[in-house]
């Protein structure tokens, strides 16, 4: 249990600067429970609270993890360069509350983002120490053959890494689709493993994290949802992929 003043609670969640959130209190902006608040130094108990801003209903939330089913030409970064970026789909005030892409996917690359302003849980999902995999579904130029199957299980040889680079694992789904599941996380990995396989990537999607699907989700493109402490223990071991 904690308390906060409610332009404070306002002010982590988002809303602004605290002289701002307190000019939306004092002019009657925000109500809880249906009552406008005007008081700005009364502490609110702020377990499970809800609050109305411009009659929008926001529940209060210490830190948020969100899952995005990130479509095509966006760029996983704050300050984007070619495309716009992912932050931009969400509402404005997960940026004031510096929320962040979990890693990064290519502007192409389409699928499930992890986003957050949890520093150790960002730092924990994007490691490669934690062996969190992550599996993708690429579409290829040529046709997946066993061969192909075999060398990316093998392992392929990538410019500037020490050591060959193998999926954890790799299956034929038809003519022109594989699933390949990784831990590494490399730079445009799946992209580069497969051209060094003397194939070609020509779309790729991420699908799962851990043991959290993005089609349990029921997200379309550019829709998004907050994680919930259930959907969240699915980004912990143990993990069974691909069942």
């Amino acid at each position: 249990m904690s308390k906060l003043t409610l332009d404070r609670i306002l002010h982590t969640q988002g809303f602004g600067t605290r002289k701002w959130c307190r000019s939306l209190i004092n002019a009657g902006d925000v109500s809880i429970a249906g009552q406008v608040v005007t008081d700005t130094n009364t502490p609110i108990e702020t377990d499970g609270l809800q609050f109305t801003i411009f009659d929008e209903l926001w529940t209060y939330r210490a830190q948020v993890y969100i899952a995005l089913n990130k479509p095509a030409n966006f760029e996983c970064s704050r300050k984007p360069s070619h495309h716009p970026g992912v932050l931009s789909i969400l509402p404005d005030q997960f940026t004031l509350r510096d929320v962040q892409p979990v890693g990064r996917l290519d502007h192409d690359t389409t699928g499930l983002l992890l986003m957050s302003d949890d520093g150790a849980f960002i730092h924990t999902q994007s490691s490669p120490k934690h062996h969190v995999p992550k599996v993708y579904v690429a579409t290829t130029y040529a046709p997946v053959t066993e061969a192909l199957i075999e060398l990316l299980l093998k392992g392929v040889k990538l410019h500037d890494e020490p050591a060959p680079l193998a999926a954890e694992r790799c299956e034929r789904l038809d003519e022109h689709h594989l699933s390949i599941v990784l831990e590494q996380g490399k730079y445009h990995q799946v992209k580069r493993m497969l051209a060094a396989a003397e194939n070609h990537c020509t779309a790729l999607n991420r699908s799962q994290i851990g043991n959290l699907k993005l089609a349990d989700l029921g997200l379309a493109p550019g829709e998004w949802c907050y994680l919930d402490a259930d959907r969240l223990a699915l980004l912990a071991p143990p993990f069974s992929i691909g069942d």
